[in-house]
């Protein structure tokens, strides 16, 4: 029981930092973790860590929005439109293989970290304001097009792709982007977790229970750190977040081969 509940906290610690301070979907940890290290099987894994985003994303979105780190009414374009490609992109995925996709996912982690850390995103005005508002709206939902349809078709990557996005192609500075990322992956994730445990069993309630708080306590602390953090100090974090995580994911994928 003891190595149980470790687990999961251990889980639940990498989920809520990477949610808090980069915008990260807690599945990118808390699934392969439970997959391997406790047997659960992939589906209610998924579940469970989907559960854990809501609340983690939800309060982590805000502690940002009190720091007015936050785009709201651009966030509601991007959030509608993730939500009707998550659904497509779960669909294509049942005729098509997504292991290259997952590998792609890792690639653009690392990448995206090191970004972070060499080149910091250093921009303070608002996107909306240097960008045409029709223009930029358009590019909103083109950018939420493919979030949505990657975050349906491997599960995962949804709140990087974002982060992403939102700062190189979107214009946003850092703590705006992870504001915003987090606001709507709060309803992704519930809309997620609410299907996965409608049309399938639900999940171990001690699994459950220590990841979704696990999950909030550590992405609060992360959030609200992140807000004090200077923009480079946090750039270095974010960056940090991302390639430690990627190379956990790497670690726990060649234990689980090794197996």
């Amino acid at each position: 029981m003891f190595i149980k509940i470790l687990v999961c906290v251990l889980a639940g610690f990498g989920a809520g930092i990477g949610t808090g301070f980069a915008g990260l979907s807690a599945a990118t940890i808390i699934s392969p973790m439970l997959m391997i290290l406790l047997d659960v099987p992939a589906y209610e894994a998924v579940g469970i860590a989907l559960a854990s985003d809501v609340l983690a994303s939800a309060l982590s979105a805000i502690t940002y929005a009190k720091n007015k780190n936050i785009d709201l009414k651009n966030g509601l374009v991007m959030m509608v439109t993730v939500l009707v490609f998550t659904v497509f992109g779960s669909w294509v995925a049942g005729f098509v293989k997504a292991t290259a996709m997952e590998l792609v996912s890792l690639v653009f982690m690392l990448v995206l970290g090191l970004k972070f850390i060499l080149w910091p995103v250093m921009k303070t005005e608002q996107a909306e304001e240097e960008t045409n508002r029709v223009r930029f709206i358009i590019v909103s939902i083109a950018c939420g097009m493919f979030v949505g349809f990657v975050c349906g078709f491997i599960g995962v990557g949804g709140g990087m792709l974002m982060l992403l996005l939102l700062t190189s192609v979107l214009g946003y500075e850092l703590k705006t982007a992870v504001g915003t990322s987090v606001f709507i992956m709060s309803f992704t994730a519930f809309t997620g977790a609410t299907s996965r445990f409608i049309m399938g069993d639900f999940p171990n309630w001690l699994y459950l229970d220590v990841c979704v708080i696990s999950t909030l306590v550590f992405a609060l602390l992360a959030s609200r750190i992140a807000n004090m953090a200077k923009a480079k100090t946090l750039n270095r974090i974010v960056g940090l977040v991302l390639v430690v995580t990627c190379i956990t994911i790497v670690s726990i994928e060649t234990i689980k081969t090794i197996w």
